[in-house]
């Protein structure tokens, strides 16, 4: 068996996966088999001493490692990115014209180990010896700033918990929750004749060839070691959707490889399927506004259930979209909460609640939602921050325990308003439902102060869903203030269009 262990001591591993555009801001996790082969062979190329380790031992050390998926045991980690505005030599306007880019990586304890584990390779001595040379030189894997420390391991037997989804895994332990596409090599054995076939498939044996032709056939080298040798951009230029002598293989990662606490790295309960919490951050110019939560709120669950169909086959689970849920449950699917994080008026973050739960299906729904647009023309880039608990958000404004609440964005009262059944009443009826006390609630004409410093009003705020033809008994709104027997712990939402940004409150420690 072979064992390689990778330590990242700059505490960042850079890597974007094969097919996603680097601004998609999705890191590759674990480094995909492809990635690793790939590395040992730039490493002969640029550091071996080639007299002592000839390219026919790196060719029997490559095809052995290609013929088998390894394994992995991860360290956790948290998904973080940082924002750059790039010039793009072209002005607007009197001012030159940026494009945000989004640098995402993973970061890693310096000290902690990423284990790849072949267990059915044996290796020659020789090929032993170059492998722990090729492995004390590597200097990167990923991008050039993914400075990587790896050596091989003698008689490791650990616990591994990344495994190709074709092995045997339990679901119901908790270890595979997550499934992750890689690229990894093709049996070396079965590139030949796939080669043969793709000559012939395109006419690429003719004695003239058209420049695509002469491309493509640039990137069909005779062997599998020279298709590890070939450029990203050469492959892209020729066209290619995955490199000459490689396959994607589904890997099932851990659902909580990526943490997501401030600080050091900190280990959360194995099973995220137990998350009620997730976070998206929004880029873009200029940011919606608060008063338009209600918008934003739509639109983010509509990417949500769009990602949901895609990842899962055309099903959508009910905690994402409200449908389909047992009677009486009102309340249990996902809030998608817009936030303004840093006071500013504008919105930079969404939260998705879910008293229930959020399934790893809804998860890995909302982590591939990339963009928000509406058809005015809005486009904003989103970024999954992580899931977890209401308690891994302390910097959220809606989240925390407090006996004062007041509103942020509008409440409008969910039921038409009657004699002795009008806004104190339905709050007190909502509370109670909720499992809350019975609050004192207290009327404001204007709570909200905006960047501008002027208060701001519920006639200012967007107080209508999308949705034609719903009933809404409220149509005006009105900003109020709670105050709970006992603490209650947010995020507190209430009223018409609660699970889209209306009727939000946050904690008020006065």
């Amino acid at each position: 068996m072979v064992t390689i262990a990778f330590r990242f001591p700059a505490g960042r591993y850079h890597a974007t996966p094969w097919g996603r555009h680097v601004n998609e801001a999705e890191v590759e996790w674990p480094p995909s088999p492809w990635r690793i082969l790939r590395a040992l062979v730039a490493t002969w190329h640029r550091k071996a001493d080639t007299e002592r380790h000839p390219e026919s031992v790196l060719t029997a050390l490559v095809e052995r490692l290609a013929g088998t998926l390894p394994r992995y045991r991860l360290p956790r980690g948290v998904r973080a990115h940082s924002r750059h505005y790039m010039p793009q030599g072209r002005f607007k306007g009197g001012r030159e014209d940026t494009s945000l880019i989004f640098d995402a990586f993973l970061r890693l304890e310096p000290e902690a180990e990423l284990i790849a584990h072949w267990s059915d390779v044996t290796l020659e001595p020789a090929e032993r010896a170059l492998l722990d040379d090729l492995l004390r030189d590597l200097g990167f894997l990923g991008r050039a700033e993914s400075w990587v420390e790896a050596r091989r391991l003698e008689g490791w037997e650990g616990e591994l918990d990344c495994c190709p989804a074709e092995l045997s895994i339990d679901p119901e332990t908790g270890e595979a929750l997550d499934p992750v596409r890689l690229m990894a090599p093709a049996p070396p054995e079965d590139y030949p004749p796939w080669r043969a076939a793709v000559i012939d498939a395109h006419g690429l044996d003719a004695k003239k060839l058209k420049k695509p032709q002469r491309e493509i056939l640039a990137t069909l080298p005779e062997r599998f070691l020279d298709a590890l040798r070939l450029e990203t951009s050469e492959l892209q230029r020729a066209g290619w959707s995955q490199p000459p002598g490689a396959r994607p293989v589904l890997y099932q990662r851990p659902s909580d490889a990526f943490t997501q606490r401030g600080g050091r790295v900190a280990r959360r309960p194995r099973r995220r399927a137990h998350a009620t919490t997730a976070r998206l951050a929004l880029a873009g110019k200029p940011l919606p506004r608060l008063e338009d939560a209600v918008r934003i709120g739509e639109i983010t669950r509509l990417a949500a259930i769009k990602k949901a169909e895609q990842a899962n086959g055309g099903h959508v689970p009910a905690v994402l979209s409200g449908h389909g849920l047992p009677a009486g449950n009102r309340h249990g699917h996902a809030f998608y909460l817009p936030e303004d994080a840093d006071g500013d008026g504008k919105i930079d973050h969404i939260l998705v609640y879910a008293p229930d739960g959020l399934s790893a299906e809804a998860l890995r729904a909302l982590d591939r939602i990339t963009r928000l647009w509406e058809r005015d023309g809005g486009e904003w880039q989103v970024l999954f921050e992580g899931a977890g608990g209401a308690a891994d958000w302390p910097e959220s404004p809606y989240l925390g325990r407090a006996r004062t609440w007041s509103s942020v964005t509008p409440y409008l009262h969910p039921w038409y308003a009657k004699k002795r059944f009008g806004v104190a009443e339905q709050i007190a009826r909502e509370c109670r439902e909720r499992g809350w006390p019975e609050p004192e609630v207290r009327i404001e004409q204007a709570r909200w102060e905006g960047p501008d410093g002027r208060p701001r009003r519920p006639v200012h705020f967007h107080r209508f869903r999308s949705k034609p033809g719903l009933r809404q008994p409220d149509t005006r709104g009105q900003f109020v203030r709670l105050t709970f027997p006992e603490p209650v712990e947010g995020p507190v939402a209430l009223g018409f269009g609660c699970h889209f940004g209306l009727g939000l409150f946050c904690p008020t420690h006065d």
